[in-house]
């Protein structure tokens, strides 16, 4: 079977195993989620995932290495993550 997800850019085997055991399985599920939600989902499932992973996430949505994300970028997706720490959502 074809794991579609390791296809995208920064996304390998650990990561794209976690990804799956929440419920995403292609691009247009990780679009769906979106990098934040899709990194808090994982987070919750007890797996212990770094930052890098949620950088990661948005590369590959991007279709960028997670390195080349612009600091503006990576300082939005915290906020949004601690957003939804604030809002009781992790």
């Amino acid at each position: 079977m074809i794991d579609e997800l390791q296809h995208l850019k920064n996304l390998g085997k650990t990561s794209s195993q976690w990804l799956h055991a929440i419920g995403i399985h292609n691009p247009d599920d990780l679009r769906r989620y979106g990098a934040v939600d899709a990194y808090r989902a994982v987070r919750a499932r007890g797996f212990r995932a770094s930052k890098v992973l949620l950088y990661a996430i948005e590369g590959a949505l991007l279709d960028i290495h997670w390195s080349e994300l612009p600091a503006t970028r990576k300082e939005s997706l915290n906020l949004q993550l601690g957003q939804a720490a604030n809002d009781g959502k992790i």
